[in-house]
């Protein structure tokens, strides 16, 4: 049990820069007390004793502002960074190592009772700010949720998913998916350097206009020449005869 308590210390000053002594984080670490009071919670609860289970579950979020239902799995090394308004089901799980910040919620969207209705989270999975995950579906092992994102559908393990509803933005070599180390380093909300993939596929299309109009431009030029040999002009006024595609403001636009 000690060990527990130890590691649950030690997982806060490995990830809080803020956090500067073992004192500090147990006196004012609502995350960690409320993983405390969680404990208690979920014993009463999963030992038939669910209006003692729910009482304590009622009391640690009135201390922390943190609502965790005492049904709910939580792993070791669970860190709630801030973690004001985080919501989480009573049928949810969080496996070993997630952070989880403020505002989070791990919701269903299911009213059948003793059914699978909120999701599972892998070990080591990072909820930024904001986040909404709805479902009782899975997040993979190693995954980030964005801030604010709203994802209801399983994300793949090492994946980062972004905005609403949620995209997937695919891992790398099954890391997490802004990894480029061999050791990767623990990524505070989530941060990926990797971009949105609709501004992926927005500059991709603006790359293919750009070409396309390129293109035209060469074959205006080409027919303006051949009609000055032939001593004739079948060249429109209004022809491009110059590239007028404005793709590297566009580009600045989605944020290249």
């Amino acid at each position: 049990m000690f060990a527990r308590l130890r590691s649950d210390i030690q997982c806060v000053l490995d990830r809080d820069p803020a956090a500067r002594s073992t004192w500090e984080v147990i006196t004012c670490y609502p995350g960690l007390h409320a993983v405390w009071l969680h404990r208690p919670a979920h014993w009463c609860w999963t030992n038939g004793l669910k209006w003692p289970g729910r009482f304590i579950s009622h009391v640690a979020r009135w201390l922390t502002g943190i609502e965790i239902h005492p049904g709910a799995k939580v792993g070791d090394r669970v860190f709630f960074d801030h973690a004001m308004g985080v919501v989480v089901g009573e049928t949810a799980e969080i496996g070993d190592g997630c952070t989880i910040y403020q505002g989070v919620t791990l919701g269903g969207t299911s009213l059948y009772k003793g059914t699978k209705r909120h999701p599972t989270l892998g070990k080591n999975v990072v909820v930024s700010a904001g986040a909404k995950v709805l479902g009782g579906f899975v997040v993979g092992d190693g995954a980030k949720i964005g801030s604010n994102a709203v994802v209801i559908k399983p994300v793949p393990p090492g994946a980062t998913a972004v905005g609403i509803p949620a995209r997937i933005i695919p891992s790398k070599s099954g890391e997490s998916a802004d990894v480029t180390e061999a050791n990767p380093k623990f990524q505070a909300y989530g941060i990926t350097q990797e971009d949105d993939p609709l501004s992926q596929a927005m500059r991709g299309l603006i790359d293919s206009a750009a070409g396309q109009d390129h293109q035209i431009t060469l074959l205006w030029q080409a027919i303006e020449t051949l009609s000055k040999q032939q001593k004739g002009d079948c060249v429109p006024s209004d022809a491009a005869r110059s590239d007028c595609f404005e793709a590297e403001k566009l580009n600045q636009l989605v944020g290249k």
